[in-house]
């Protein structure tokens, strides 16, 4: 199991890459680990503005559904289309590169103090062991 030193993380096992006043959003390792194969990404929040700890969509295991929280507050920029079960690639890409071409949402942050609160990767990796 990876945890990337270069990003952050929930306690809900999503993870977050920041890149200025943008930030990639995802599901960790972990996470994706203990939902087994994912068959069905769902984001209807484009274009919204959502808080932090706020779900901005869900995911859909074979044996279950699981709420995607917001780490961090903002504005929801884009969907990876990659994701879309009519893509080619399609949900199992998070299972495959969690951490890559698995992100799920792209963002504008609202706030980058929001970020102090999450868990660096040697806190995420302690809280799951």
């Amino acid at each position: 199991m990876s945890y990337p030193k270069e990003l952050k993380y929930s306690k809900e096992h999503e993870w977050i890459r920041v890149d200025g006043d943008e930030a990639y959003i995802g599901i960790t390792d972990f996470a994706q680990g203990e939902l087994g194969e994912l068959v069905y990404v769902e984001v209807e929040t484009v274009g919204e503005t959502i808080a932090e700890g706020e779900v901005f969509g869900t995911v859909e295991a074979v044996k279950t559904t699981s709420d995607l929280f917001m780490p961090v507050g903002g504005e929801i920029l884009e969907f990876n289309e990659k994701l879309s079960d009519s893509g080619d690639d399609e949900p199992g890409l998070i299972n495959s590169d969690p951490y890559g071409d698995g992100w799920i949402i792209k963002i504008k942050l609202s706030d980058l103090s929001e970020l102090d609160a999450l868990m660096d990767a040697a806190a995420y990796k302690a809280l799951v062991a």
